[in-house]
């Protein structure tokens, strides 16, 4: 059974830190030549970190015009795709769009929103890590913070000035790169640690595979 008790903030960041990804494990794909080979590497994972980044509003009324950024990750690192004019690859569409592949990832709900209103992306097959995770309170939401605390013993330290920057200002500094990677890489160790638990449905199989 997993715990429920929710760990404070301040006994969280005593824990040893969580190892991320590196900049160098975080790859943007800026080039349609580095995207087709993020999308060749990607297209075999049956399932995918994920997460979006979108520049943020500071201003009353001001609408998001996000998202600026898609991250997507496997198991030995990321890839993130910028968005520019509006625009995204069509296979990535295609990727994201594929029911036979899943998406994981922490509180996606807006991610989605932003991706079908701005990109007409409707993602096939989501699993928000969410609903993995019950808390004493039933008010809270668990995070990513909160559940690498649990399931490792560890601090996923997350900056928010990082998270704050303008993600739509190319090229992204490695600080930047390690953060929106992580974000999506985070969640497919959470994924993987919760299916050893026997916590999750099998792993969906890709066509290719059946």
């Amino acid at each position: 059974m997993l715990p429920t008790r929710q760990i404070p903030r301040e006994e969280i960041k005593a824990l040893p830190l969580f190892a991320g990804l590196t900049p160098e494990q975080a790859r943007l794909a800026a080039t349609p030549e580095l995207a087709a080979a993020a999308l060749r590497e990607l297209g075999g994972c049956a399932v995918l970190g994920f997460d979006t980044e979108s520049r943020p509003t500071f201003h009353k009324g001001e609408k998001p015009t996000g998202p600026h950024l898609i991250q997507l990750a496997c198991d030995d690192g990321a890839w993130l795709f910028p968005v520019q004019d509006g625009q995204c690859a069509p296979e990535l569409k295609i990727l994201l769009e594929d029911p036979q592949r899943l998406l994981v990832g922490f509180e996606l709900s807006s991610d989605q929103s932003l991706l079908k209103q701005r990109l007409g992306i409707r993602c096939g097959r989501v699993l928000d890590l969410v609903s993995c995770f019950d808390s004493d309170d039933a008010r809270i939401t668990v995070g990513a913070v909160q559940a690498v605390a649990r399931l490792f013993g560890q601090y996923f330290r997350k900056s928010k000035k990082l998270s704050t920057t303008n993600w739509s200002k190319l090229p992204l500094t490695p600080a930047q790169q390690a953060y929106a990677g992580n974000d999506a890489w985070v969640a497919l160790r959470v994924f993987r640690a919760l299916e050893a638990r026997g916590r999750l449905p099998p792993t969906p199989k890709l066509k290719a595979d059946a």
